[in-house]
């Protein structure tokens, strides 16, 4: 019971305090009656921005070279070309 009769006295509290706040805020309103100009503000318009981002290749092209070993002359050889067969 306890809690339901500070959860009541909470809430008309707060209704209280909102109906006197309402109340002096349309006191004020009723005192400083100046005409108010309105301005139409328009958006600065945001900057474009351009990001060039070069084109990726999809495929790798890669080159085998196959290069002979360099046989070693046998004697025979050797003597063939020092005859001039």
């Amino acid at each position: 019971m306890e809690d339901i009769k500070k959860a009541i006295i909470g809430v008309i509290t707060l209704a209280i305090t909102t109906i006197g706040g309402l109340l002096i805020n349309n006191l004020m309103k009723g005192e400083g009656k100046e005409p108010t100009k309105t301005e139409v503000v328009t958006p600065i318009a945001q900057p474009n921005v351009i990001i060039n981002i070069p084109e990726q290749k999809k495929d790798t092209v890669v080159k085998k070279i196959y290069v002979k070993p360099v046989v070693k002359e046998t004697k025979t050889e050797k003597r063939k070309k020092e005859i001039n067969w």
